[in-house]
């Protein structure tokens, strides 16, 4: 009999314990490309893209087939999804075919109906809500740069930008999950959904961390170990990015707002990057930037993550070999 089925729709799917096991098997991957081939037949793992990609569809299409499946990529534009079939109808179809269900699309809700019906793991590889693959990545690269998994809680990371969006709100929940000390700066009425904050406060205070948001963007990187930003502007808003980007000024990641984190802080950004909008070009470009680690680590922490999630449901933890 099959075990429970578990999914990644938003990043506290996991547990602390739990995560620190999907990051260091992320680790055997980094430095095994072929430490675990769960999918060995070839057996299918859908990649579904709604919006376009570059690292995702990069990461699980070569990811999939590194683990020695078959990545059916399906485009919005070339499958019934994009006119209209039900997300139910997708999910009975394509769990009848494939082993996994990636998903990189809008509404939270679409990918929670997905894995509602699919009868294999699903993955969110972004929704408006949440990038849990992405911040499972920037936390590999911390643990690269810092001393491996287990010196990860009682760090303090810091994102500053548009803290309402989807990478603010998976920092919150992910770095929560890790145990670290975790700072959300964004201007006023560009701050998280105070619900994702509570859910954030208390799973750091269960793992021995910490949350704060906040409007002053020094105030959040005053001694962080790690600093991140995203994008003003999501996709499909860049013909108004004069007027969304004004709010965002004062939060650009510049050498002058690093000099409030350590000395050896760490920048990440989960690209594509605009150099002098959101990072000047000697932040992301300088000695402290470690944004190429991050998205090779893409690669990695899915194949990780979608081994983690094959080897629960077969119940076999033999597929994740040694993770001491």
């Amino acid at each position: 009999m099959a075990h429970e089925l578990r999914h990644m729709l938003r990043d506290d799917d996991v547990n602390h314990e739990e995560q620190k096991q999907i990051l260091k098997l992320a680790e055997k991957f980094r430095l095994n490309r072929f430490y675990a081939r769960p999918f060995e037949g070839p057996q299918a793992v859908a990649v579904i893209f709604d919006k376009p990609s570059t690292r995702t569809r990069s990461s699980f299409s070569i990811g999939v087939a590194e683990l020695g499946g078959y990545p059916l990529v399906i485009d919005k534009s070339s499958s019934q999804l994009g006119r209209g079939e039900p997300v139910a109808d997708t999910a009975r179809v394509l769990t009848r075919m494939a082993y996994g269900i990636v998903w990189r699309t809008f509404g939270q809700d679409r990918v929670e109906e997905m894995a509602k019906y699919a009868t294999c793991p699903v993955v969110n590889a972004l929704t408006d809500q949440f990038h849990p693959c992405q911040v499972l990545a920037d936390l590999q690269t911390i643990a690269m740069h810092r001393g491996g998994v287990d010196a990860l809680a009682g760090q303090t990371i810091a994102y500053v930008g548009d803290a309402a969006n989807n990478m603010a709100n998976s920092y919150l929940l992910g770095g929560a999950t890790a145990g670290m000390n975790v700072r959300v700066s964004g201007p006023q009425g560009y701050l998280p959904d105070p619900q994702i904050v509570a859910d954030a406060t208390r799973i750091a205070e269960a793992n021995g961390g910490s949350v704060l948001v906040t409007t002053d963007p020094k105030e959040a990187v005053a001694d962080a170990d790690c600093v991140f930003t995203d994008t003003w502007v999501s996709m499909g808003e860049e013909a108004e990015y004069a007027i969304r980007s004004k709010p965002f000024w004062g939060y650009q990641v510049s050498d002058e707002l690093m000099s409030y984190a350590k000395s050896d802080a760490l920048f990440q950004h989960c690209l594509p990057a605009y150099r002098g909008k959101e990072v000047t070009p000697s932040v992301i470009d300088g000695p402290q930037s470690v944004v190429w680690d991050e998205a090779e680590n893409r690669l990695h922490a899915q194949k990780a993550l979608l081994t983690w999630l094959i080897a629960w449901q077969r119940e076999d933890p033999s597929l994740l070999g040694e993770l001491a």
